[in-house]
């Protein structure tokens, strides 16, 4: 079953008995990414997730997050549309608050009050999943630094002429420093 646009969970209501466990499908919406000034949107929206939720044998949950989500804008090296797609899982645990000395490996900041952030989570799970760079094909050669031509378009071939000094420059090429 598919219980759509679920971005909070409330575990408690899962009923689940210590060791007990229970796989939901939900949809979740998840906000845009932002890589220094351009804007990414996350595809599709609403994001179908699987989720897995077993309960501890003291309070507290294990939680599993699956899915797969395309990202949505420009490619980092020729600024056209590129949508790479990703498959993200994440882990969580939370102790409930009442693990060994409030061990805070043991509390996860997407469960508070037994309510989970679903949304949250999926979106920071998408964001650690990422590359350092988005691209709209694994091997695009980007923009010439000089006149900024499509690599892809104009071939292994383009190539520019050295260009003229700088005039400012030049009495910096007389130094010799050895």
């Amino acid at each position: 079953m598919v219980t759509p646009g679920l971005d909070k969970l409330d575990l408690s209501s899962l009923g689940l008995t210590p060791g007990g466990g229970v796989r939901r499908e939900a949809t979740v919406s998840v906000e845009d990414v932002f890589f220094a000034t351009e804007r990414y949107t996350v595809s599709p929206q609403p994001l179908p997730v699987t989720l897995d939720v077993s309960r501890l044998t003291g309070p507290g949950y294990a939680l599993r997050l699956r899915f797969s989500a395309s990202l949505c804008g420009p490619c980092m090296r020729c600024l056209k549309a590129a949508a790479p797609r990703f498959d993200v899982e994440s882990r969580e645990v939370d102790s409930g608050g009442r693990g060994r000395d409030d061990d805070d490996d043991l509390s996860s900041p997407y469960v508070a009050d037994e309510v989970l952030d679903l949304g949250g989570w999926a979106r920071d799970a998408l964001i650690i999943n990422l590359p350092a760079t988005i691209l709209c094909r694994s091997d695009c050669p980007g923009l010439c630094p000089v006149c900024a031509a499509d690599l892809s378009l104009v071939g292994a071939e383009h190539a520019h002429d050295s260009a003229p000094s700088d005039p400012r420059w030049a009495k910096l090429r007389d130094l010799h420093l050895d």
